[in-house]
């Protein structure tokens, strides 16, 4: 059930965020996730899924943009105080370290959280286990 991430790690300078956007934008790619963190003072990482990860692909690659594809999970969220431990305390109690979490800019019922982890396939299993929705190729719709 994972989902496609591109991360761009990229020079941490004005404007470079703008232009993913316009690369993305001109070959018809939504960004539906994104987070975006500083490294270090010279390097930035951008993390974002897109509703169509073959064009966002071939776009970067026309564009000499480097990236990695990695598979992450996109998680249903129950909406209320506490309600994010019941996606992480299965995924601790299991030792799934969950290396990066945005939200989805979506429009599901419930929020939708994309969760990078350092076992997708256990932690897949474990979340089924406990009754956590997990989104598919779906998200790329919502």
């Amino acid at each position: 059930m994972a989902v496609k991430q591109l991360r761009l790690e990229t020079a941490n300078v004005s404007g470079k965020l703008s232009n993913l956007s316009d690369v993305l934008g001109r070959h018809g790619v939504n960004i539906r996730a994104i987070s975006v963190g500083q490294e270090s003072a010279e390097t930035s990482s951008i993390c974002i899924v897109v509703d169509d990860p073959r064009k966002a692909r071939n776009a970067l690659s026309s564009e000499k943009i480097e990236f990695q594809e990695i598979s992450v999970l996109a998680v249903e969220m129950p909406d209320h105080p506490g309600g994010m431990n019941a996606v992480l305390r299965p995924l601790r109690d299991a030792k799934i370290n969950v290396i990066t979490m945005y939200p989805f800019i979506g429009r599901a019922s419930n929020p939708v959280m994309i969760l990078e982890v350092d076992n997708t396939a256990v932690a897949t299993d474990v979340l089924k286990r406990n009754w956590v929705k997990l989104w598919d190729k779906e998200v790329y719709r919502l």
